[in-house]
Parts: C-alpha cells; structure tokens; sequence
C-alpha cells in the first residue's frame, strides 16, 4: 500500500498447515463512495508477514445502504505451520487518509444489511 492510504487487518491464529488451493473469500460490504480496495491474504509468521495473494477491486455505491455482494476464489500456496503463525486478510483503501474508513464498510450486519458476514474459507 502507498503513502496516504489506509488499511485494516484481521488476524487469525493458525492451528494447523494450510495446503496450496483455493481459499474462497466472502466480503460483502457498505460501499458509500466509489472506491478501489486491495485486498490481501497474508501469512504472518515470527512477524514476517508473507503476501499469500493480492487483488483489487473497485467499487460504486448503491441507491440504498444495502451491502454488495462480493465474493471469489484465490490461488495461495500451502502454509506450513509453526506455533504462533497467523493468516492475516487485509483491506487497503487506495485514496486520500480516511477513504477506507468512510466509503468501504465490511458487512458486519449480516442479513440485516442484505449481505453476509465476512469470511474466508481455507483450502482442504
């Protein structure tokens, strides 16, 4: 991500390796303002943190405040695991300080918002 961007984390404990595949990812969201977001799917090991896969998408918003749905599959390869790893799924505003915040909103209404919960689903 460049200067004058901004960006969220989630964090996740891994508890065990993670084979090459597919990982499937849902994030619906609140889009209020067009906007381009990163995503990324990152292995965060001894705090080395390692890009899994990377993609961008830009977004309109809509008439309403409902959520838009989003969701695809990205190729990674396999994470072998060591106590204490992390997958880490971030999202980067690419805009001014404060665009991420203010024009993607990540659907943590669920249903209540016409969309799902944020999730990813991991390669078996």
């Amino acid at each position: 991500m460049g200067p004058g961007g901004s960006q969220d984390d989630a964090a996740f404990a891994l508890r065990a390796s993670v084979p090459a595949g597919a990982y499937h990812v849902e994030c619906d969201a609140v889009i209020t303002a067009p906007i381009d977001v990163t995503f990324s799917l990152i292995w965060r090991n001894a705090a080395v943190d390692t890009v899994l896969a990377q993609w961008t998408q830009h977004w309109e918003p809509l008439a309403t405040f409902d959520a838009q749905a989003y969701e695809l599959d990205v190729a990674a390869p396999a994470i072998d695991h060591v106590a204490g790893d992390q997958l880490v799924f971030r999202y980067a505003g690419n805009g001014p300080p404060g665009t991420l915040t203010s024009a993607f909103i990540p659907n943590g209404d669920g249903a209540h918002s016409n969309g799902r919960i944020p999730a990813i689903t991991l390669p078996q």
